[in-house]
Order: C-alpha cells, then sequence, then structure tokens
C-alpha cells in the first residue's frame, strides 16, 4: 500500500501495540511514532490472523496507516541486514539503493507469524518472511523495446547463492500471449521450466536453481536476458478484480469519495469486504452512502461503523458487498471538512493531507480449473498466492490514497506582524531614546579681529555678502 502499514494481531494487544511501533520505527528508522490512537483502528472482518492463530477475537487486532510516510535508503539498509548474508549473497546482491529507486514502484515489506517446527507441532516457531516489489518500465527506458536483463535493471548480475539458503531460486515468466510460444527467447537456459496456475491465469516459468553447481560452471556470474523476437503489443490484460478511488466537490466545506469496483469476470459474481479508514477531520455523512451496481441500489450483506471523535480515533467503516458479475460498483460518501487548531496543521499545509487507501479482501474465483501443485515444486506460488481449493483465490487490493485540501490559514500572518511591530517599535523608540540622551550645546558667534571687520565693511561697499 502507499505509504507505511502496521498490523498487529496479539494478546494484551494494547500495550504490546505501542511497544512494536517503538521498536519497528528504531529498527527500520522509519516514523512509527507517529502512530497513536487517531489513525489506528480495530477492522472487524479483514486481516484475520496469519500463522498458528486460534482465537479470532477482533479485539486483539489492530491496524494502521501513515499514508505520507514514503520507503527511503535508510529504510531498505536494515532491512538488508535481516536476511541471513545480508546484501553480500543470494539474491540480495541485486538490490541496490540507486536502482530501486529509480524504479516505477518499490515496496517492501516484513512478516512474522507462528508456524509448528515439525509436521507433529509439537514445537511452535517464529517465521520471518521478507518480500520486495520492485517494477521497472522497460519500455520506456529501453526505447521501445521490452527486452530487459538483470544488468540492465539493477546494475549488478548474481554471483552466488547465499551459502545459509536451503532454496534459493529465479522465476522468470515467459508465458505466451497466444497460442505462438516462440515469441521471446530466454539467455541462459534456464535449469527448469514450471507451469503453475497463478491467480486464475495459467503462466510458464524459467526456473534458475542458484544453488545448481552447472549453473555457474561456463561464467562467475549470472545475467538474465530476455529477448523478444517479434514486437510485441503493449496492452496488459484487464485484472478480474481492481478498484479505483477519488474525491470530488468542490470548495473547503463539503466534498464526497468515491470507489469504483470492478469485477471482470464473464460469468461468476463473489463477495469482496471493503475497508475505509478516514482521518477525524473528514467528518462522514452516514446517511448519504450509497452503493450503485448496474444503476440499482447494491445492500451490503454486513456493514460496521465506527464513528470517529475528534482528536482521538479516526471513522471505521467496513462493509461486505456482493459484485455481480462484469459490473462496476460504485460507493459514495459524503463528508465534511473540520477547523484544525493552528498547531494541529503538518509541515507544508498547503500541500494537503492525506487519507489511506481503501483495503479491498476478496476469493476471487478462478477462470481457468486450477490443479493440484506441489509444495515442495513450486514453495514461491503456495505461499505468495495462496488457495484454498481449485476453484478461487484469495487477493487483497489497495486504492490510492486521497489526498484532500483543508481550510488553511495564512501561517505567513503571523511573521508580517512580528515584522511591521518591530519596525514600528524600532523608530519610535529610536528616535525617543535619542531625543533623550542628546545633549545639545549653544555656540556663540565669534565676532572675529580687525582685519574681519575691515574686510566685512569693504565688501558691503561693494554688494558682496559678509563673511
Amino acid at each position: 500500500p502507499p505509504g507505511l502499514e502496521n498490523v498487529c494481531w496479539n494478546k494484551g494487544v494494547d500495550k504490546a501495540w505501542k511497544e512494536l511501533s517503538n521498536i519497528l520505527s528504531g529498527i527500520f528508522c522509519a516514523s512509527l511514532n507517529f502512530i497513536d490512537s487517531t489513525n489506528t483502528v480495530t477492522p472487524t472482518a479483514s486481516f484475520k490472523p496469519l500463522g498458528l492463530a486460534n482465537g479470532t477475537d477482533h479485539h486483539l487486532l489492530r491496524y494502521a496507516v501513515l499514508p505520507r510516510e514514503v520507503v527511503c535508503t535508510e529504510n531498505l539498509t536494515p532491512w538488508k541486514k535481516l536476511l541471513p548474508c545480508g546484501s553480500k549473497a543470494g539474491l540480495a546482491v541485486l538490490l541496490k539503493a540507486e536502482r530501486l529507486f529509480h524504479s516505477s514502484y518499490h515496496s517492501q515489506a516484513v512478516h512474522i507469524r507462528p508456524i509448528c517446527r515439525d509436521a507433529s507441532c509439537l514445537a511452535v516457531s517464529w517465521e520471518l518472511r521478507q518480500t520486495l516489489t520492485v517494477v521497472f518500465d522497460t519500455f520506456s527506458s529501453g526505447q521501445g523495446k521490452k527486452d530487459w536483463s538483470l544488468f540492465k535493471m539493477f546494475s549488478r548480475t548474481l554471483t552466488d547463492a547465499c551459502p545459509l539458503a536451503s532454496q534459493s531460486k529465479v522465476y522468470v515468466d515467459i508465458s505466451p500471449k497466444n497460442k505462438e510460444k516462440e515469441l521471446l527467447e530466454v539467455t541462459p537456459p534456464p535449469t527448469s521450466v514450471h507451469e503453475a496456475i497463478v491467480q486464475g491465469d495459467k503462466r510458464t516459468y524459467a526456473v534458475y536453481d542458484l544453488l545448481s553447481p552447472s549453473l555457474f560452471n561456463t561464467s562467475r556470474s549470472l545475467n538474465v536476458q530476455l529477448k523478444w523476437k517479434r514486437p510485441q503489443d503493449t496492452e496488459l490484460p484487464t485484472p478480474i478484480l481492481h478498484a479505483q478511488r477519488y474525491v470530488s466537490g468542490y470548495g473547503l466545506q463539503t466534498g464526497e469519495i468515491s470507489t469504483l469496483i470492478y469485477n471482470t469476470h464473464p460469468y461468476r459474481a463473489f463477495p469482496v469486504i471493503l475497508l475505509e479508514t478516514v482521518p477525524w477531520y473528514l467528518r462522514l455523512y452516514v446517511h448519504t452512502l450509497t452503493i450503485i451496481t448496474k444503476g440499482k441500489e447494491n445492500k451490503p450483506s454486513y456493514i460496521h461503523y465506527q464513528p470517529a471523535q475528534d482528536r482521538r480515533r479516526p471513522h471505521l467503516l467496513e462493509m461486505l458487498i456482493q459484485l455481480p458479475a462484469n459490473s462496476v460498483t460504485k460507493i459514495t460518501i459524503q463528508f465534511e471538512r473540520a477547523l484544525l487548531k493552528w498547531t494541529e496543521y503538518t509541515p507544508d499545509p498547503n500541500h494537503g493531507f492525506y487519507v489511506s487507501s481503501s483495503v479491498l479482501s476478496a476469493l476471487v474465483p478462478s477462470v481457468i480449473a486450477m490443479k493440484e501443485v506441489d509444495v515442495e515444486q513450486s514453495p514461491l506460488f503456495t505461499s505468495l498466492f495462496p488457495s484454498s481449493d481449485g476453484s478461487s483465490y484469495f487477493v487483497r487490493l489497495y486504492t490510492e490514497p486521497l489526498l484532500v485540501n483543508l481550510p488553511t490559514p495564512d501561517f505567513s500572518m503571523p511573521y508580517n506582524v512580528i515584522c511591521l511591530t518591530c519596525t514600528v517599535v524600532a523608530v519610535c523608540y529610536g528616535s525617543f531614546y535619542n531625543l533623550l540622551t542628546r545633549t545639545f550645546h549653544v555656540e556663540e558667534p565669534s565676532r572675529g579681529g580687525l582685519a574681519k571687520r575691515l574686510a566685512n565693511i569693504i565688501r558691503k561697499f561693494r554688494g558682496v555678502p559678509p563673511l
């Protein structure tokens, strides 16, 4: 999601929540210390616990978002230090900050959950999983070509695997868009080719096993390259579930938040859970909430609303909405902007105030019938794309954050008043002090000697002014 997201599910969460935020803030050099009651909520239907969690009491859950917090180099460095080999070996050698932060999209995450240590589950261990997502626009940087390589994107190549890793693989998506399979070429030849159903679509992957001794026999480095044999169109397939969010209205008093949810599945309808978190200074008019699908009202199956309290907690709105097949659902709600104290404005208040993204959670039906995939053969897909059965897969989406302008006072006015007051005081006090401290002396003009008197008499007869 845009910004920073923190989710915690634990007993004694009220005490652990503050400690967790401070600890993570120190470890990752992030501003998690700004998480407080004004941006923390307790969802009832979203963000179920992961791992060995027997209870489902939503009162043990805390969720907070800082949409203005941006990931930067000081956050990436401690994140890489958590890896077993740091950034010295394995896939982590590609994580060059200069290249990552020049990409089109960058996101990093840390997930901690309890898992069974063995099959009998007599002992419990804690699993730390780190994920990094980077999107490069190779079409724009490649002068209209979609060819790419590891060195072109990261300015580095893979040299060896991490000695502590039990598995270290690189997956390259070589799925054809049509029946013609000879459209692209991958070099060097992959260790193996793997086929799987990922998010309702059949995909083909070229697999490079970094632990394979034969991979680094010919060269000391691995630079995976993909070249297209013929020009390809740049149109991307539309996902089954996607959403948009925006603010409408005019002026600085009222406005409207609109969310568009798209279901492009040709014949299947499915429910979706929508989570909205709105700051307290945007006062929602709940009676204006409307849900329209295909021109008709769409009543939610479940709705939970927690009103905000000024300077204490935000608005929380959760709904379970049924999305018909091949439809667009529009959700709108009106709000009123509150007046803040002048000390409550953030730096650069004219930039606006951010509203966190909406969160969509759904089991999306698959268009293609899935088949059983061996867990040992493809651990990447079973962990990143979990599926309860072959008919659906879980998806969590985040919409765009909103940027809302609030009534902002003229913060330059105090500066102008101070300058004017100081100038007037300086002029008045300076003149008054000068009159009080200056001493005046009267000097009598000297009459001069005999020579000067004679000269003045002569000048008088000549009509010249006296000396």
